[in-house]
C-alpha cells in the first residue's frame, strides 16, 4: 500500500482527468529525472517510488568514453528513484531520447509509489543492454556535472541514508570522474548548497572513483 506523504511538485490539476481518459503513462526515473531541477519538459506529476527488478549501474554510452546511469535486469534488486507521470503523446520522444534502451514495461506488482499512485495507467522504465561491462571494466568516465545532479536529487528526496543507499548499490562507480563542476559539459548542471560538493565528493572517494581534470 504506498504511503500518503506531500507531493514532491504540484500535480497539473487535469492528471486525473487525463488518467481516466487513457492519456497518461508513466516512466520511472533512476538518475537526473529525480532531481526535480534537471526536469525541462512539462509533466504531470512525480512521486517518490521503488521498483523491484532491476539494478542501476553506470554504463558506457555506445560510441563514446563517457559513462550514464542505466539499469539491468535483477530480480532481487530494489531500486529508488521517480516515477514520472506523463502524456501518452509524449512517449515518442522520450523513446527517441532513450533510444539506447530498451523500454520494458513495469508490472504493478513491482512498483512501489509514495503518494496517490493513478490506477491503471501503463508504466515503463528504460533499460540498458545487460551484456554491457560497465563503467569500471571499460574506463568510461562520469561527467561530475552529471553526477551532482543524479546525488543532489537523491540527497533531497531520500536525505543522506537514501544518498548513500544509491551509491553503495550502483554498479560501476569504480572509475574515473571527470571535474567538469566549474565549466559544466552536462547540458541541465545544477546549483550546489552549502556543502553538498564536499559532502559528495567524499562519498564518491569512498566508493572507489578517483577524480580526473578537464583536459
Amino acid at each position: 500500500m504506498a504511503d500518503v506523504e506531500p507531493p514532491i511538485h504540484q500535480d497539473d490539476p487535469q492528471l486525473e482527468r487525463l488518467a481516466r481518459e487513457g492519456r497518461v503513462i508513466a516512466y520511472f526515473g533512476y538518475g537526473s529525472l529525480v532531481n526535480k531541477r534537471t526536469l525541462r519538459t512539462k509533466f504531470l506529476g512525480i512521486r517518490r517510488a521503488e521498483v523491484l527488478g532491476w539494478r542501476r549501474a553506470w554504463l558506457p554510452r555506445k560510441g563514446q568514453s563517457m559513462a550514464l546511469l542505466s539499469v539491468r535486469p535483477d530480480e532481487t534488486a530494489l531500486t529508488q528513484g521517480v516515477v514520472v507521470y506523463d502524456l501518452a503523446d509524449h512517449l515518442p520522444s522520450v523513446d527517441e531520447r532513450e533510444a539506447a534502451y530498451h523500454r520494458r514495461v513495469v508490472m504493478p506488482g513491482h512498483i512501489t509509489i509514495r503518494g496517490h499512485a493513478l490506477p491503471d495507467v501503463p508504466l515503463f522504465i528504460y533499460e540498458g543492454k545487460p551484456e554491457e561491462p560497465d563503467a569500471s571494466q571499460t574506463g568510461a568516465a562520469i561527467l561530475q556535472s552529471y553526477l551532482d545532479a543524479v546525488m543532489q536529487g537523491f540527497y533531497s528526496l531520500y536525505e543522506e541514508a537514501g544518498l548513500r543507499r544509491f551509491m553503495a548499490e550502483t554498479e560501476g562507480f569504480e572509475t574515473s570522474i571527470l571535474k567538469d563542476r566549474a565549466a559544466p559539459l552536462y547540458p541541465r548542471p545544477v546549483t550546489l548548497a552549502d556543502g553538498e560538493a564536499e559532502l559528495f565528493d567524499r562519498l564518491v572517494t569512498q566508493r572507489g572513483a578517483r577524480f580526473i581534470e578537464c583536459s
